[in-house]
Order: C-alpha cells, then structure tokens, then sequence
C-alpha cells in the first residue's frame, strides 16, 4: 500500500524574484499513535512562529523532535536550490527524529503551514525519554520504519 495519500499544489520560492508551483505529497508516514504523541506532549513546549513559520531548516543541527498537533506541515527536500521532494504531514506527525536519534543534521526543511499547531521536546529531553522508556522508544522506531518505508517508496516514484 502506497504511503502517497494524494497531492496539492504549493507555489514555492525558487530564487530570486521565481515563485514556481510545486506539487507536494501528502502522508501519513510521520504520523505516530495518539498515546506516544499524548506522552511526548506532556514533556513539550509549544512552538511560537516567525514571520517564515520555517520549524526547521535542512541542514541545521536538531534542537528537538517537533509534534504537529494541528493543522499540517510542508518538509521539502532541496538539492542546488530545487525541491527533490516535498511532503505534506498531517496532526500527530513526528518531526525531525532521524536527526534528533542520529546526531545529525536535519536532512529536510520544515515549514508550517497557516493554522498550525506545534510543540517541540528538545533534543536532551527527548534522549533522556527515550534512555528510560523502553515501549515509547520501541513507539518511536515504529515511525522511523514507516519514514524508511516512505522514502523507499518515493524514491522508486522517481
């Protein structure tokens, strides 16, 4: 079963003075169960947006795991300037956890769309959860497999 739940279209910011549209992939390959997200919640702040509402930029160092409680979320993946891929995820999505587990740089840009709600659990917070709650860890892999299943898919798409 395809994790691709349909497209939308989006203009994006290409460039100077270029606005293109882009078609985003909507999925559900983030989404975790609501007890995992009722048990992060309670650890996590909620997120106050900028003017950009960009949660996180690709390539930044992770500040934490982000939890999208409401509305939906646009993560795109840029090469030199272009979007390889860009996804829609929805409320109950997990944000940013393969760079938070690996000590990497996040490997998307994330940015919330209008209406959103948003908490973050900071990256020690989230370790420290992880270290001394063995079935929250387990719940946490469970979402990793589904974002390895998702990018194989989308790769194959290609």
């Amino acid at each position: 079963m395809s994790r691709w739940g349909g497209d939308r279209t989006y203009w994006w910011f290409s460039g100077p003075g270029a606005w293109r549209p882009t078609v985003v992939q909507v999925s559900s390959a983030f989404v975790a169960d609501p007890d995992l997200i009722e048990q992060l919640e309670k650890r996590a702040e909620p997120v106050a947006f900028g003017r950009d509402r960009v949660l996180f930029h690709q390539g930044d160092a992770p500040k934490g795991v982000y939890i999208l409680r409401r509305g939906s979320a646009i993560l795109t993946n840029m090469s030199d300037g272009d979007a390889l891929l860009s996804v829609e995820a929805g409320p109950g999505s997990l944000l940013g956890v393969p760079a938070v587990v690996g000590s990497k740089p996040y490997s998307l840009t994330a940015e919330a769309v209008d209406g959103a709600e948003v908490s973050v659990l900071a990256c020690n917070d989230f370790v420290h959860l992880m270290n001394t709650e063995p079935t929250l860890s387990f719940r946490v892999l469970q979402v990793l497999a589904e974002e390895v299943r998702f990018a194989r898919e989308a790769l194959a798409q290609l």
